[in-house]
């Protein structure tokens, strides 16, 4: 809602792409506080959002999808990002609504983003259909690897100076500094992904519709694991090819995970594995046989695999794969959330900044803890059916 950050886009290299009737600003931000974006901002703009929203929807020959990408940690991100969701799902209830959402990490420098992720977690979990994690602290890791490569010559010699991944001097950016427009562009290059089928062709192309159909057995489990290969996707910068077979095989390491979790060593829902480039069917079908054996998935669904191919690659490289796991490494997230919540809430630390809002009170706090408790008990029963034994399901017998 901060104008000058808006400005700041429209005097930018991206001015082109927004449609400047679009934006919606105010003077000044949420001030980290979920209950302003929320309460203040969200009644205040409800009709002049919706108005822009029709507008759009008017122009789709076939609308698909509403994509919301938004932080958690802070007031605008949290609170306004989760009221529009209620208003799409009122205005347009048969649109499924995906959302990207960035979680804060431990050491993030807003004191309240513990508020702010705990109050938006209850309007994902009741309007969402699929939402997307992802960890401040992995993006910022991938892009540390990047460096890393770049620093020791394992790139081939093609860096712009100038590029995302350096400095406006030249030099490369200190692993200190946390280099934004990188770790945004990781995440852009995951919708790319995401929406490939939607924009070009394929022998076997995936409806984003189908990606909550198929991965979401549970609506309140609609939370989604992405990992990307290869990771290194900055258009501008020469990463040598993966091979096929190794691309499959990073996409479940934890290393490539857009969140911190290993899912290897939990519990998979379902998983949909999206190619783009010159890949087969039958390579697919292969990789899938080859990694099976080495992940756990719930006894009921043991076939519970997705998959597209798109066969326009990612500028730059030969092939790319992003992967959707419904998986239970979701967990630990929401856990460690939850624990950071508690610690400030136990004091009733910064309480009254929220309970000072019309229409905020204190049962809100513990109505979205419950609803987080909820969510991680769902998770809890389905590990403990790990050690079940995959059911033997009777055959259809045909009497000839």
């Amino acid at each position: 809602m901060e104008e000058g950050v808006v400005n700041e886009i429209l005097q930018g290299p991206l001015r082109d792409v927004f449609d400047s009737k679009q934006l919606i600003t105010d003077i000044s931000g949420s001030g980290n506080n979920w209950a302003v974006g929320h309460k203040v901002f969200g009644r205040l703009y409800q009709e002049q959002i919706l108005e822009k929203l029709r507008k759009s929807a008017e122009h789709c020959d076939c609308l698909q999808c509403f994509f919301i990408i938004h932080s958690m940690g802070g007031g605008t991100g949290s609170g306004l990002g989760t009221f529009l969701l209620k208003v799409l799902e009122d205005e347009f209830p048969e649109v499924y609504r995906f959302v990207t959402s960035v979680y804060p990490s431990g050491e993030d420098d807003v004191i309240t983003s513990p508020y702010n992720s705990i109050l938006a977690m209850k309007e994902l979990n009741e309007h969402a259909d699929c939402v997307l994690p992802i960890d401040n602290q992995s993006l910022f890791d991938i892009i540390s690897k990047i460096d890393l490569m770049v620093n020791s010559g394992k790139l081939g010699t093609t860096i712009k100076p100038k590029s995302l991944v350096t400095s406006s001097a030249g030099a490369l950016k200190k692993q200190h500094q946390k280099p934004f427009d990188a770790m945004n562009n990781i995440v852009a290059n995951l919708l790319l992904n995401l929406t490939s089928s939607a924009r070009f062709e394929g022998s076997l192309n995936m409806d984003l519709n189908e990606i909550s159909m198929n991965l979401v057995p549970f609506p309140q489990l609609h939370y989604l694991v992405s990992s990307l290969t290869p990771l290194y996707t900055l258009a501008d910068v020469n990463i040598p090819t993966r091979r096929l077979d190794q691309m499959f095989s990073d996409a479940f390491s934890k290393d490539h995970q857009l969140i911190r979790a290993d899912p290897k060593h939990s519990l998979y829902l379902a998983c949909a594995l999206m190619v783009r480039g010159n890949v087969q069917v039958s390579d697919l079908r292969r990789n899938i046989e080859r990694l099976k054996p080495s992940l756990q998935f719930i006894s009921w669904n043991q076939e519970g695999w997705k998959t597209s191919l798109c066969s326009v690659p990612p500028v730059g490289h030969s092939h790319s794969l992003l992967a959707l796991a419904n998986n239970t490494c979701v967990k630990p997230t929401f856990m460690e959330l939850r624990e950071r919540f508690m610690r400030l809430y136990k004091k009733k630390a910064h309480l009254h900044h929220y309970l000072q809002i019309e229409g905020m009170e204190e049962s809100c706090f513990m109505e979205a803890v419950s609803s987080l408790s909820t969510l991680i008990e769902e998770y809890n029963q389905l590990d403990a059916t790990r050690s079940m034994p995959v059911e033997d399901l009777p055959r259809l017998s045909v009497a000839v």
